[in-house]
């Protein structure tokens, strides 16, 4: 055992650990299926990373790779904290361990800041192929992945990659597309409505909802009635 595994396993709370199952639906057919927890919060989680920061990355895949959430969860916030010293490597790492980044938590605190900022300027077909996926996680990476290019005023593949995901029938894929597409809206509205206005009506409801939650609620209920 890896010494920050026994320091992740010390500050498990086992009493929690039912609790994050339940949350991160663990159960039979859910989308965690099989998901083990030990019972950590995130803070936690990202206090322990801190102190690990210059883990060797074999010990980083070795954690990604665990059985256990907290510890993938842990090995991303480690990587995250390596990426800017060697973009390159890191990047082929999580990329190598991309089906180990399978539940909503694990992708949303690593796709932008790891795969997305790689990309700012460089090609993203990848992020078209991973859209196009039957893997769940890998179409949530692909949309996720764009909040980098969205703080960065680029909408382009935001609303292309959207436009693939809009058939989806995954709650989880409508809620991510809905919260980029509103982090679009914060930064430039009119974009997003001209992506709406094509759109809203085809757009599976949770989607539409997540979209324009920030908007005055006259609008809003104009897009809801339509």
């Amino acid at each position: 055992m890896l010494p920050i595994e026994s320091e992740l396993q010390t500050a498990a709370d086992p009493q929690k650990a039912p609790l994050f199952q339940r949350f991160f639906k663990t159960g039979k057919g859910q989308y965690g299926e099989g998901d083990i927890f030990l019972g950590l919060t995130v803070p936690e989680q990202r206090k322990i990373a801190k102190r690990y920061k210059d883990l060797p990355l074999e010990d980083v895949e070795t954690l990604l790779r665990s059985k256990f959430h907290e510890h993938r969860l842990t090995a991303l916030f480690i990587l995250m904290f390596q990426y800017r010293n060697d973009k390159d490597k890191i990047i082929k790492v999580y990329l190598d361990n991309l089906k180990h980044v399978n539940n909503w938590d694990l992708v949303d605190s690593s796709a932008p800041g790891l795969l997305g900022d790689y990309l700012l300027d460089k090609d993203r077909e990848l992020l078209y192929k991973l859209a196009r996926s039957d893997d769940l996680w890998e179409k949530r990476i692909a949309v996720i992945s764009t909040f980098a290019f969205i703080k960065n005023n680029d909408f382009d593949d935001t609303l292309k990659i959207s436009e693939i995901l809009l058939p989806d029938k995954h709650d989880l894929i409508h809620k991510a597309v809905g919260w980029m597409l509103r982090e679009v809206g914060k930064r430039d509205q009119e974009v997003e409505e001209k992506f709406l206005r094509r759109y809203h009506k085809v757009m599976p409801r949770t989607m539409l909802r997540y979209a324009i939650e920030k908007f005055d609620e006259p609008k809003r209920k104009e897009y809801l009635k339509k």
